[in-house]
């Protein structure tokens, strides 16, 4: 075997060989293990979900059926210490750089595999191939490597082998629960690390996967860039892949008084925005009125109170329950809108005889809101009025 391999390229020219490379991998694990196999959001066509599949035996050696356990696992047990790689329970850095080896611990637990890893191929090439000889394919890679590009093929390979560990077990498990904007408050600490979804496929938008996880798009915003979902379509548009879920989308209707299912539909589909939309327009200008009309001892505390009273993935100890009770004691206000947001909450949240009941539970919301003296509350019930959902 040639050191020089059968094709020679600049040095740019083998970067952009492992850029492409392994974007392809990228791909594969966005498209097929994650949106496809784990969550079912989209169905491939056989050719294509075989070619997801033996890439991925190729450059990581993941076996579909571990991989969905582990991933469905996380969703079912977030932040928790059954969480296979929560950064809250685990630390950053040991999620960051020790992903992978969190990955392998749990694919050796058969509890998880067997509760978790249902509906995965289970054919003749998954049993006597990619399952039985997930080394095999690593290796064929490395020679594929060698062959094709010499010498340079070995630091491609190492590349290769780096990349799905780096970014997908460190980074998206790590970063992605501990770092960015969050566009929904899901009662997990998921992140969207930023707006633009390219580097990884689009899993950079963590945060909209927590909110909306059986959903082919993870971006929600105009200004959100889901790669993965350009691929998808692309897909779909030549008849190899068909989108079975999307994220519902909503609007209001600005004006309108009557509250019905279709209202209490929408507002329970759509329940980590109206959260996060009810933080930014209710209650946090309300923190910032109460920081400015007390002594700087009370701003000090409003401060320690803050991510507190608006993060719906922090369940307070004793110690932070206190600290609320105290900014709450200090702004009347301040209180009665927190007290609100607890009340929105229920309308999801508290037992209730089918859907009339939480019919009555918003109506109720509503016209105490109205009756509230506050702004803010009347401008926030008036948007919840005329919330409805969109087709898509």
């Amino acid at each position: 075997m040639s050191l020089e391999g059968l094709f020679t390229f600049s040095v740019w020219g083998y970067v952009g060989i492992a850029l492409l490379l392994t974007h392809i991998t990228i791909a594969s694990v966005t498209i097929f293990l994650h949106r496809h196999q784990a969550h079912h959001a989209l169905s491939l066509k056989p050719v294509v979900s075989h070619f997801f599949r033996f890439w991925l035996w190729l450059t990581t050696g993941i076996v579909t059926r571990e991989w969905v356990a582990i991933h469905r696992k996380h969703h079912a047990r977030c932040e928790t210490e059954e969480d296979p790689h929560s950064p809250r329970v685990k630390g950053i850095l040991t999620v960051l750089f020790g992903g992978y080896w969190l990955y392998r611990a749990e694919s050796r637990n058969l509890e998880t595999l067997t509760k978790f890893g249902h509906g995965t191929p289970d054919d003749w090439l998954e049993k006597h191939v990619y399952s039985a000889y997930p080394w095999l394919g690593i290796l064929l890679m490395a020679l594929i490597d060698l062959t094709l590009f010499g010498l340079p093929g070995l630091l491609i390979f190492v590349v290769q082998m780096i990349w799905i560990p780096f970014w997908a077990a460190g980074v998206i498990n790590g970063l992605g629960h501990y770092l960015g904007y969050r566009g929904f408050e899901t009662s997990d600490a998921s992140t969207n690390i930023v707006p633009w979804g390219i580097l990884i496929g689009g899993e950079e938008l963590h945060n909209n996967h927590h909110a909306y996880a059986a959903s082919a798009r993870l971006s929600t915003k105009w200004w959100e860039i889901d790669l993965g979902w350009i691929y998808i379509r692309f897909l779909a548009i030549c008849r190899l892949a068909r989108v079975k879920r999307l994220a519902p989308r909503a609007f209001s209707h600005r004006g309108a008084q009557r509250i019905d299912s279709d209202t209490v539909r929408a507002v329970v589909s759509q329940r980590f925005y109206i959260l996060k939309r009810y933080s930014q327009i209710v209650l946090r200008p309300a923190l910032r009125e109460a920081r400015r009309n007390t002594d700087r001892m009370g701003r000090q505390l409003i401060r320690r109170a803050k991510k507190l009273m608006i993060r719906e993935d922090i369940r307070p100890d004793v110690e932070a329950s206190e600290t609320i009770e105290r900014v709450l004691q200090q702004d009347k206000t301040l209180a009665t809108i927190y007290q609100f947001k607890q009340q929105l909450k229920e309308v999801w949240t508290r037992g209730a005889k089918g859907q009339p009941g939480r019919v009555e539970r918003l109506q109720a919301w509503c016209a105490a809101s109205e009756q509230s003296g506050i702004r803010a509350l009347e401008e926030f019930a008036a948007f919840l009025r005329g919330y409805r959902l969109q087709n898509v």
